[in-house]
């Protein structure tokens, strides 16, 4: 009998059913009024089943889910930290649950796996009594999956916590296989992650700076407001760069929110700045024609809209999605005027506009690399695949724009994401097939736009990466495009 093998016959309810994913399609539940769960573990642990079973992203369904079992201000902290603390660490707890289990956890049931995520991660790195993890998440398996299920969980719960977060972690790593698998369970990112971020920095001719990128995704977000110009004042205190953004006074922001009446929103400062340098990136005319094109959720789309309103232009949105056309509508509506907003493929919309628009705005759908701080279970559900599917999209709906622009027209090409195929692998390949366009320096328009100087790198490409660690935005690219006519020369 191997060594997993002996240590899995030991756990007690460790053949029960509950245990096995394969049967798990009939779980003994027990009434989850005769467990008592304390309402912030429930709330977190409902949140991991949804994201884990479902797709969802936390930071959607997060306030929701307080809000309906009206949390106090203390229990929402408490749910709040466990949810994004437990989808950080993920992989990190789950070699360490699998350890402690001796099995792999493809053959832990989903539900009983989260619960012990949910554990793993209080009783490793938060201040929880270990007996109330323990106790409240085999309560959890309990009535989620039958008692069968709860002895296992007890009995790997009780495992893990015998030793220290210091001694799991030497464990762990002693396992690894490669410098960067070790890197990798030490601050919860996948080897692909790891080494995508170790190229993108290695660009800019800073490679020294990985470790402190990848702590930086582990840390959660300040809040950032934007106040939409000409709608709302900005208030305190003032964020660095974007002259629309300042910091949330004690971190929660609905009052301001509700106050303004949607003049002010919840917007990464990275964000603020790739729409700004869009809008900066020539004089602005009266009549020019506006489009966003991959507008979901319109945050983007409202500061675009309240800087047209300023200057007699025209915008019009899209979003291919009709769930996230709606959330475009909705932003849009503290914005006085109207926004046209289509629900079209990109593609399809500029090949039937070409030559229409003097300025698009291409957010292109794109692995979210770049946001891992506000979405953390991102890093565990994308793989190299979602790249290699989702740059030819991009090129295409790069390539589009640009064609629906008129001569002299301005295209940005964002994505929150800093992998080198998406980003200037996506630019370089459109540039390579066209005579009519021009990359113009972005790092430069961009420092016309911020309040204080940003810390580039330059490749000589003009070309703009923010950086979590660096500059405290979601890692945001920034490429700036202008169409010249049949001659070659530009228009403005």
């Amino acid at each position: 009998m191997s060594a997993a093998k002996r240590r899995e016959s030991r756990l007690p309810g460790a053949k029960d059913r509950g245990v096995s994913r394969r049967q798990s399609s009939e779980p003994q539940r027990s009434p989850r009024s005769s467990r008592t769960v304390q309402p912030a573990r429930r709330v977190a642990y409902d949140v991991l089943r949804a994201v884990s079973g479902s797709d969802a992203y936390a930071n959607l369904l997060l306030p929701s889910a307080i809000a309906d079992a009206a949390l106090s201000p203390q229990d929402a902290a408490l749910a709040t930290e466990l949810t994004y603390g437990t989808l950080r660490r993920r992989g990190t707890y789950d070699a360490i649950i699998a350890a402690a289990a001796g099995r792999s956890i493809d053959d832990i049931d989903e539900a009983v796996l989260d619960a012990l995520r949910l554990a793993t991660h209080q009783l490793l790195a938060t201040r929880v009594a270990s007996h109330a993890a323990v106790n409240e998440s085999v309560n959890l398996v309990t009535a989620e999956s039958g008692r069968g299920a709860s002895g296992f969980a007890n009995a790997v719960l009780r495992r893990i916590s015998r030793d220290t977060p210091g001694q799991w972690q030497e464990r762990i790593e002693s396992e690894a296989r490669s410098d960067d698998e070790r890197l990798g369970l030490r601050t919860a990112h996948p080897v692909w992650i790891i080494r995508a971020l170790r190229r993108a920095l290695a660009a800019e001719s800073r490679e020294e700076e990985l470790e402190a990128l990848l702590e930086a995704d582990n840390v959660s977000p300040e809040v950032t407001l934007v106040a939409l110009p000409g709608l709302a004042e900005r208030g305190t205190p003032a964020r660095p760069y974007a002259p629309t953004a300042f910091g949330s006074p004690g971190g929660d922001p609905h009052t301001i929110i509700a106050a303004s009446g949607g003049t002010v929103r919840v917007q990464d400062e990275g964000s603020q700045l790739v729409a700004l340098a869009l809008a900066g990136a020539a004089p602005m005319r009266a009549g020019e024609q506006w489009l966003d094109l991959c507008a979901g959720p319109g945050g983007k789309t409202a500061l675009l809209a309240a800087i047209a309103r300023q200057h007699d232009v025209t915008l019009e949105a899209n979003e291919v999605v009709p769930t996230r056309a709606r959330l475009v509508r909705n932003a849009l509506k503290a914005v006085p005027g109207e926004v046209t907003v289509h629900e079209e493929d990109g593609r399809g919309l500029t090949a039937a506009s070409r030559g229409h628009y003097d300025r698009i705005l291409v957010d292109a759908p794109c692995t979210g690399l770049g946001a891992l701080r506000r979405r953390p279970e991102a890093r565990w559900r994308k793989s190299p695949a979602d790249v290699a599917e989702l740059v030819p999209l991009q090129e295409q709906l790069l390539a589009g724009a640009l064609d629906a622009l008129a001569p002299g027209g301005i295209v940005a090409y964002v994505t929150c994401s800093p992998h080198l195929a998406e980003t200037s692998g996506v630019v370089s390949e459109v540039l390579r097939t066209r005579e009519d366009v021009i990359e113009l320096d972005a790092a430069g328009v961009l420092s016309g736009v911020v309040q204080s100087p940003l810390d580039l790198a330059s490749d000589g490409s003009g070309r703009v990466q923010l950086w979590p660690h660096r500059h405290g935005t979601d890692a945001m690219f920034l490429a700036l495009l202008q169409r010249s006519d049949a001659s070659g020369r530009m228009i403005r």
